[in-house]
């Protein structure tokens, strides 16, 4: 990729984030009261709507409504960003919710996230939960009113609806803390965070190609190029987690397994075969954004 067609591609998706960024902003208006700040004697003030959106605003990088964008423009069917937007951050609750649950003490027992107290530590572990709930059903609300063919929205929370459950963040959380207890092998591990992680960021690069009413061809090409990026993302987690010395003792990850110098070959296979997916089903300047963003999530440190 030439020096232009970086500087384009990380032009368009810090574009698209941004609209992300301000759409999430409208759903939760602020109070007057901030909610980093809330002390124990002042949760019980708190509402819903600000546990909801603590988390959501918290930061992080939209990687998941900005695959809906991106696949959304890249099928190129003319279908406008305005009418995908609101779907894209249903992906975005949908993701937060997942967040705040796995943080609770009773799943990954987690006090931070993204360098703030974990959502249970500022509002309470009921207040959470309903939270994370919440999230979950303005998610699919979300999706369902989007301005686009019945069809199309009937496809999405399909996808999304997969995404969520047995087969997806909620069968994987459970194999996670199964193996937690019991231990897994490659095998294991591979299926935990095919489920946990990347069954979302399938959906999102799905939902995309649905929303755009993209052919059959870019349907495969979007779930091949994002469970090939979410393994690499998780994979690249592992080895993050490692170096900073924060993972759970004794827990089973692809580092544990394979070392830092597989882990960086894998990372570099999965990436490969994320952009190879891409290219019999669209146009080079369609794609460009996607491959440069795969490349980017291979190379981070955070």
């Amino acid at each position: 990729m030439s020096d232009g067609q970086t500087a384009s591609s990380r032009a368009e998706y810090e574009r698209l984030r941004e609209l992300i960024e301000r759409r999430l902003d409208d759903y939760f208006p602020t109070r007057e009261k901030t909610r980093d700040t809330m002390s124990d004697e002042t949760s019980s003030d708190a509402t819903l709507t600000d546990a909801m959106r603590y988390s959501l605003m918290a930061g992080g990088k939209r990687i998941r409504p900005a695959l809906t964008l991106l696949f959304s423009i890249a099928c190129d069917t003319g279908t406008p960003t305005s009418a995908v937007l609101d779907a894209a951050c249903g992906i975005e609750c949908l993701h937060t919710y997942s967040l705040i649950h796995d943080d609770l003490p009773q799943m990954d027992n987690d006090d931070t996230r993204r360098g703030k107290p974990s959502n249970h530590i500022i509002f309470g572990e009921w207040l959470a939960i309903l939270a994370g709930d919440a999230l979950q059903a303005k998610a699919f609300g979300l999706i369902a009113a989007a301005p686009l063919p019945p069809e199309r929205v009937v496809k999405m929370l399909t996808e999304l609806a997969l995404a969520a459950g047995e087969r997806g963040i909620c069968g994987g959380q459970t194999l996670d803390i199964y193996a937690e207890k019991r231990g897994t092998n490659e095998a294991g591990l591979y299926e935990i965070h095919r489920q946990k992680t990347s069954s979302l960021i399938e959906a999102a690069a799905k939902i995309g190609v649905h929303a755009a009413g993209g052919t059959d061809a870019q349907l495969r090409a979007a779930e091949e190029y994002a469970g090939a990026v979410g393994m690499a993302f998780q994979i690249r987690d592992d080895t993050l987690d490692a170096v900073a010395d924060s993972k759970i003792p004794g827990k089973t990850t692809f580092f544990t397994l394979f070392g830092q110098r597989r882990c960086e070959e894998l990372i570099a296979e999965e990436t490969k075969r994320a952009k190879a997916a891409l290219r019999a089903a669209f146009e080079p300047a369609k794609r460009a954004p996607l491959e440069w963003l795969a490349d980017e999530l291979s190379k981070r440190e955070t």
